[in-house]
Parts: C-alpha cells; sequence; structure tokens
C-alpha cells in the first residue's frame, strides 16, 4: 500500500513529528490517528488489503494491551510500596534483628550477631570504623545456628571511643576442613522510623536504614 503525498498527510505528518518531539512514547490516540490517516490517505489503486488491515488492528490492540499491563503493574507496584510502608509501621519502638553488618555505637556498646550452617572451629571478628579502619579484633563462638556478639566499644588498645559512630563487623568462621560455614551477619537495635524516600522503604534501626525484608527477628 502506498500512501499519496497530499496536503492533508503533510499537514498530518508535520503535526505527529511536532507532537513526537515532545513525547517519547506512542499514545493509543496517536496510534489511531495514524491509521486512520493511513486509509483516507491511501493510493485506490492499491488499497489497503483486508490482511494487511486486520495485522494493523491486531497490532493496536496488541499495544493497547501492554499500556493496560504496564498501567496496572505500576499501580500494583505503588499499592505495595504503600503496602510494606503500613506494615513497617507496626515496628516502630520494637528492637529487632535484622539481615545487616553495620550498626552505630550507643551507650558505649553495639550488638551484633551471626549465622553459622554448621559448628566452626574457628571464628575470627573484626570490628571496622566508617573509615574502613579495622578498630577491633577478637574470636567468637561457633555454634551451629546463631551466635551473638555485644561490642563493647572499646578499640584493640582498650580506649572508648565515642558514641555516633558507625562501624561494621566482619567474621570469618570455618569449619575443620577449612571450609566458610557463615551464612550472615546480623544486627540488633530499636526501630525509631521509616524511611520511604526510595522505592523501597526501609527501617531505621538503631540510626542505621534497614530493609523490612531483612527482618529476621522481633526480640521486644
Amino acid at each position: 500500500m502506498t500512501v499519496s503525498a497530499t496536503s492533508s498527510s503533510t499537514t498530518t505528518t508535520s503535526s505527529t513529528s511536532s507532537s513526537s518531539d515532545s513525547r517519547t512514547t506512542l499514545s493509543s490516540s496517536d496510534f489511531l490517528q495514524l491509521l486512520v490517516s493511513e486509509l483516507q490517505n491511501q493510493d485506490p489503486m492499491n488499497a489497503t488489503s483486508v490482511t494487511d488491515f486486520i495485522n494493523q488492528m491486531t497490532s493496536y490492540a496488541n499495544f493497547s494491551s501492554q499500556q493496560s499491563i504496564n498501567s496496572s503493574l505500576t499501580s500494583l507496584a505503588g499499592s505495595f510500596s504503600s503496602l510494606v510502608t503500613l506494615n513497617s509501621v507496626n515496628y516502630i519502638g520494637h528492637t529487632v534483628e535484622a539481615k545487616s553488618d553495620t550498626a552505630v555505637l550507643s551507650n558505649g556498646s553495639a550488638t551484633f550477631g551471626y549465622s553459622l550452617s554448621s559448628a566452626a572451629s574457628t571464628v575470627s571478628i573484626s570490628v571496622k570504623d566508617s573509615s574502613g579502619s579495622t578498630v577491633w579484633t577478637g574470636t567468637g563462638t561457633g555454634n551451629k545456628g546463631s551466635n551473638s556478639f555485644s561490642w563493647d566499644g572499646t578499640d584493640s588498645s582498650g580506649n572508648q571511643l565515642s558514641d555516633g559512630g558507625q562501624y561494621t563487623i566482619s567474621v570469618t568462621a570455618t569449619d575443620s576442613a577449612g571450609n566458610s560455614v557463615l551464612n550472615y551477619t546480623t544486627v540488633t537495635g530499636t526501630v525509631t522510623g521509616i524511611d520511604t524516600s526510595t522505592s523501597t522503604p526501609s527501617l531505621t534501626v538503631g540510626g542505621v536504614p534497614v530493609s523490612a525484608s531483612n527482618i529476621i527477628g522481633v526480640t521486644s
């Protein structure tokens, strides 16, 4: 099929091009306008075949359905985010344990934990400050499952560090054959708020943002 270069089609094409410059997507109205213009300006000696017309209408139907699905998914994502936020409110004021490796030193201490897939023969623990410098090293328990570690906020020289700093725990746990048995590390703290500035709301646990999906237990 050939579209004749009439003044009407030129005007339509110019208008469509101008409109396209200001948008990055094709709306249903744009699609129908193009289809109608095509039918109006087709060459009578070489008209659109029934098969071509059906194929174009099928394409439009698929296009329209995809737009509807995208709109529904966007709405669903917004509803899910709101639901997560509402559920997260229930954690405020409670002490929780979450998968993370960073905690804020408060009242001279920070509580960490770690999970082992099996008993470990050797467990080494190090604590680093926000600049990445190691301030404390030691050993920990090697029980299968959950293990806790409470750091008193003193460095390896016995100096008491100031409250308010963020510290990260690093755990190396191996069995008698030298294989790593560490699953993950955890932090324990009180939930003081919810951060909704990102697409996935997070809880503020002891001054550190933690995803609600990483909460593995509520202790009080």
